[in-house]
């Protein structure tokens, strides 16, 4: 694949995302849509709120591949490691118009209030578990990977408790999701994970066709709204992104929000007291501090000029929802500034906004909102092992993913 951005010095966005903070701030005072490079590949970016609003309801870009004038002349092939962000198969995630809201009505449908009110005791029991795991890891003051132990496990329980998947492939399914995300994982090892995920998902979709379940993946499976079911592909393209989604965003917005906490202590003692409610710090993390850096791709069907800046018939859009969610005109002049008290913090688009809105934000939510205030009132003393600018990310280039969170319990 050739690497050619003809464009003049654009942002290369780092895929070892070695500085996080500096890339947010370089896009926090960058224009409302600047120009990017992904792994040799040039695109725009959206880092203001109110623009990013605009454009995802702007029906002159889409989600088809097809569309991207890249992939039509092949210098973007299947070789770009971020290929299968984009090119996912046929799902709610990749499609537009009257197709999106068939597929979506379908997932709505199956994805109920009420399969989610049953869900919390279950989220609760889980977390119970967890919260046991990690005392048994940090006995005797010795150091313990929150991540690890907690944050990484529990999202990944849940979500499959939803879908009907077996516990029994939760280590392999984190283990090729992780493969799947990281830029360090080899193009044709990950083309294979890709394969796998396929394989996997057909033969638990075809499983419960025959012998259907009390799951979402059933529940999809039946779905037809007095229309047609989803077809076998539809419904396994929207498992992979929902489980991906579904436990990928829990993991980063936990680990996220205890950060932001442990570094703000003032908050974390008004949020204990009962002062302050625990939704409050759910959703100032999710501004603040976004599991979601930037969220592949929009394709202009049309030349769109905004501020006098013109995006390609053909051209790829980005929204750095990160960097959306310091954007002091939304936000105030201290949008950088960890504030749970913060009244606009609810106003946030790290779940998107529009057609595509992410349909699993109440199942994260609800998550975070059971998780964290267990954890610290399991562990009051809970503090971080090392000083927080060493915590780091991993190598991958769409999310806020910390490589691990080292802590201890405290007496």
């Amino acid at each position: 694949m050739s690497q050619v951005c003809p464009h003049a010095k654009p942002l290369v966005i780092d895929p070892m995302v070695a500085d996080l903070a500096g890339e947010t701030a370089y896009l926090v005072g960058a224009d409302p849509i600047t120009r990017i490079e992904l792994l040799g590949v040039p695109a725009w970016t959206v880092t203001r709120h109110a623009l990013a609003r605009q454009l995802l309801v702007d029906t002159r870009l889409v989600k088809d591949i097809n569309a991207w004038s890249l992939w039509q002349t092949g210098v973007v092939t299947r070789q770009w490691p971020l290929i299968g962000m984009i090119d996912a198969g046929r799902s709610m995630f990749t499609v537009d118009g009257p197709e999106h809201r068939r597929l979506r009505i379908k997932t709505t449908q199956a994805l109920t209030k009420r399969r989610l009110d049953a869900l919390r005791p279950v989220i609760e029991r889980f977390t119970a578990e967890l919260l046991d795991d990690l005392a048994e890891a940090g006995r005797d003051g010795a150091t313990v990977d929150l991540k690890s132990v907690f944050a990484y496990p529990l999202p990944m329980r849940v979500v499959s408790e939803l879908m009907g998947v077996e516990r029994g492939d939760h280590a392999m399914l984190l283990d090729w999701y992780k493969a799947f995300f990281s830029l360090l994982t080899p193009q044709d090892e990950r083309l294979r994970v890709i394969d796998e995920l396929d394989a996997y998902f057909t033969a638990m979709v075809r499983k419960k066709t025959a012998d259907p379940t009390d799951d979402l993946t059933s529940a999809l499976i039946q779905a037809t709204d007095g229309g047609e079911p989803l077809t076998e592909e539809e419904v396994v393209g929207n498992l992979k992104a929902l489980v991906a989604a579904g436990h990928e965003t829990t993991i980063n917005l936990i680990l996220c929000a205890v950060r932001a906490l442990l570094s703000n202590p003032d908050q974390l003692d008004r949020v204990r007291s009962g002062e302050i409610g625990w939704d409050l710090v759910v959703e100032e993390t999710l501004r603040w501090d976004s599991p979601v850096t930037h969220l592949l791709m929009r394709f202009a069907t049309e030349d769109i000029t905004i501020d006098g800046m013109t995006i390609e018939k053909g051209e790829g859009v980005v929204i750095s929802y990160r960097a959306i969610g310091r954007d002091s005109a939304m936000h105030g002049p201290d949008a950088d500034v960890f504030d749970v008290t913060r009244p606009t913090a609810n106003r946030h688009m790290t779940f998107g906004y529009g057609p595509h809105i992410c349909p699993g934000a109440a199942l994260a939510r609800l998550e975070g909102g059971i998780a964290l205030p267990a954890l610290f009132a399991r562990f009051p003393d809970l503090r971080l092992a090392v000083p927080g600018e060493q915590i780091q990310n991993l190598p991958v280039l769409t999310q806020n993913d910390l490589a691990a969170f080292p802590v201890q319990l405290g007496s």
